[in-house]
């Protein structure tokens, strides 16, 4: 989940940052001072604040153009202007929040278009498997085959993939028993994909994105779990 915060007023962009994270730890959140810092970033948003009136290029115009764009982007404005209220629909803004606002309000907006996300995910190729992680009252759909690793740290697991990191309070036990058989814990602290291995040695496991530490007495399982991933993904392409 990819957050972006555009406002011209960095007091109000730290404050909007500070209780994003409070209500889903585990989203990448972006922030942009202006329309054209926003309009210059190439990358997804899955959904975006953005403030109206700023130098230069100002919200409405910026929204109009992710829409020309086709950028499916979930806008919700903040705004201390009420008179825009009726534009916001014209680039099918999912909310507009007037300044000043509760953060219960705020709250409440961000975790409906959390729950919007989760509700339009697209299910996938009929094989893909997903594992559900708790964002706030929501969730965010990790693709298992996109998982390179996943660590404890500080209390949390955090999922490493291509895309980024995802925290959130849970067991990784869990996620071990939802991955299957193409996972393997080398460690407590340590649970990896045998796909997105580099190399290994007694000690170490090497991935895309990083490397874990390998318990002593884990490592002759290891190599057998490894060997035997190997013999499955051969008959999987036929050799």
């Amino acid at each position: 989940m990819v957050i972006g915060i555009c406002d011209d007023e960095k007091n109000i962009r730290d404050m909007l940052e500070k209780h994003v994270k409070i209500i889903c730890p585990g989203a990448e959140v972006l922030l942009f001072s202006s329309g054209k810092s926003l309009l210059s970033y190439t990358g997804n948003l899955d959904i975006l604040f953005l403030d109206i009136q700023m130098e230069g290029i100002d919200g409405m115009a910026a929204a109009r153009e992710l829409r020309q764009k086709e950028n499916g982007v979930t806008i919700i404005f903040v705004t201390a202007l009420e008179e825009y209220v009726y534009q916001a629909f014209d680039v099918e803004a999912f909310h507009y929040l007037l300044k000043p606002f509760t953060w219960e309000k705020f709250a409440q907006v961000l975790k409906a278009a959390l729950k919007k996300h989760t509700d339009e995910a697209p299910e996938g190729k009929g094989t893909e498997r997903s594992f559900l992680v708790k964002c706030g009252n929501a969730h965010v759909k990790i693709p298992i085959e996109n998982i390179l690793f996943a660590e404890v740290y500080n209390r949390k697991v955090v999922i490493h993939t291509r895309e980024g990191n995802v925290e959130y309070y849970g067991k990784l036990a869990d996620l071990e028993r939802e991955a299957g058989e193409d996972f393997f814990r080398p460690h407590r602290a340590y649970l990896v994909n045998f796909k997105y291995i580099l190399k290994y040695d007694a000690r170490t496991i090497y991935l895309e994105g990083g490397e874990v530490l390998m318990a002593k007495q884990k490592y002759p399982e290891f190599v057998k779990q490894y060997l035997q991933y190997n013999r499955r993904k051969a008959k999987r392409h036929g050799n």
